[in-house]
């Protein structure tokens, strides 16, 4: 029986995995620590780790699993910033799940969206107390509005179908745009200049780290809605906290942060919390932050268990062979394996 140490565990992953992995013959040692070069020990005897967003697999990370004969990372996201792909290369073999549910982050983006522009969230509060004055709460249509969308892949283009549906005028940047489609992309500029309203559907790389800058920000409209449900690093949150306060910035919809990693997903209500930064946007009225929890449905939790349990067995049981592997070996990391259709290394 293959064992695998789960790093980051939560109440919410047990279920599933337990379910997926007794029909699979895998057994799970599930450890509520994240993975750091200081717990990586505690994999020794398993075969393969699970990781989540905040885990970390960089490079001495890496040597250490390869020196406790670890095989495999399995990757429970879709995301991989956290992970020194080189580095594994040859050493240990990493996988994803691509796609679980984009229907989930894209639906959540647009519950946070209408969250904020119709003042939900003070109304709940204001009517749990039997205050029910409408001072304060005037919102804005979406039917007429300019969305840009940064990130064409499977979500955004659910997210793009919502806004539609609300009768908004949707315009698109994606750095590989979608061939055949009545998508209208523009350049980054173009969408700045022109859009009410931001979602951010994008990878994090070093190409897109901080794409929300304090030079963008002076490009967008006055007012503009920034939503941001993919990375917290694709917005510098310094030059955030400037455009919202100089008005520049109407409102932010956030479910990541860029220093997130050692806060979310924790109860930490009776502490105080040491980041300052988003201590302030918290105080913030026009901003709301989640915590990373726009995966967070039943089909998506399913979906994350049935494919990433599908990941480790299809390697162990096709000669090192997975659709959903990562390889740096060609530089083309999604895709590598599909492409050549043999093992990475």
């Amino acid at each position: 029986m293959m064992k695998v140490a789960f790093f980051d565990t939560k109440e919410y992953d047990r279920p599933s995995f337990e379910h997926y992995g007794e029909l699979k013959g895998l057994e799970f040692k599930f450890l509520e620590t994240k993975l750091t070069e200081d717990t990586a020990e505690l994999a020794k005897g398993c075969d393969v780790v699970c990781v989540f967003v905040n885990d970390t697999v960089n490079a001495p990370v890496i040597d250490k699993l390869y020196e406790y004969g670890i095989k495999m990372v399995a990757l429970r996201c879709a995301g991989y910033n956290n992970v020194d792909v080189q580095r594994a290369y040859r050493k240990v073999h990493v996988v994803h799940v691509p796609a679980y549910s984009p229907y989930a982050v894209a639906e959540h983006a647009a519950a946070l969206l209408l969250t904020s522009i119709r003042r939900i969230h003070k109304a709940y509060n204001r009517t749990r107390d039997f205050n029910f004055s409408l001072n304060g709460l005037t919102g804005f249509d979406l039917h007429g509005k300019t969305v840009g969308i940064i990130g064409t892949g499977k979500i955004g283009r659910i997210f793009m179908d919502i806004c539609r549906g609300f009768g908004m005028n949707v315009i698109a940047y994606d750095k590989f745009p979608a061939k055949d489609s009545d998508i209208e992309y523009v350049s980054l500029d173009e969408l700045f200049d022109r859009s009410d309203i931001i979602s951010l559907h994008c990878p994090l790389t070093d190409e897109t780290r901080h794409m929300i800058n304090t030079d963008s920000i002076d490009r967008m409209k006055k007012g503009v809605v920034i939503i941001n449900t993919s990375r917290g690093a694709l917005i510098d949150t310094e030059a955030l906290l400037i455009g919202l306060r100089a008005r520049k910035i109407g409102a932010a919809c956030l479910d990541v942060y860029e220093e997130e990693a050692d806060i979310f997903f924790e109860d930490r209500s009776g502490h105080i919390l040491d980041d300052e930064l988003l201590s302030r946007l918290i105080s913030l009225p026009n901003v709301i932050v989640t915590s990373h929890q726009a995966f967070l449905t039943e089909e998506a939790l399913n979906n994350i268990a049935e494919t990433t349990v599908n990941n480790i067995v299809s390697y162990f049981e096709n000669d090192g062979l997975c659709d959903n592997e990562l390889c740096y070996r060609c530089g083309n990391i999604e895709t590598c394996k599909k492409e050549r259709k043999q093992r990475c290394f």
